[in-house]
């Protein structure tokens, strides 16, 4: 018992050199102006926390606020772009019908480029 208790001393007779030779490796000065530069991150970083979360919490809000009016617009273009496929589709047929009773109806391919310099919709797919 006694040992463990001298062994003890021992190691913290050791420590206690360590500590005081580290301290005067160390500008008292230099820890303090440390210690005042670690509390202003910290406070800077707090205060940037808080910015976050308010930040978050009104996206939030704003997203709530406008995802019903976002669901109904994007079903919308949805119903608009088959419409438009289907009156696309029935255009080509009819087209294809004229051509074919009336060849003369529309114009070859080649003249057709110089009247028409709207791009083709339909390729961008």
């Amino acid at each position: 018992m006694e040992m463990e208790q001298l062994e003890k001393e021992g190691i913290r007779d050791a420590s206690e050199e360590v500590s005081r030779q580290f301290k005067t490796l160390i500008n008292d000065n230099d820890l303090d102006t440390l210690k005042q530069l670690q509390l202003l991150i910290l406070g800077r970083l707090q205060d940037g926390n808080a910015v976050l979360s308010h930040f978050n919490n009104f996206s939030e809000q704003c997203f709530q606020e406008i995802s019903g009016d976002l669901y109904k617009n994007t079903r919308l273009l949805r119903s608009m772009k088959t419409d438009l496929d289907y009156i696309f589709q029935k255009l080509r047929s009819m087209k294809a019908k004229i051509m074919a009773t009336y060849p003369d109806a529309f114009p070859d391919r080649s003249t057709m480029q110089l009247l028409d310099q709207r791009p083709d919709l339909e390729r961008l797919q």
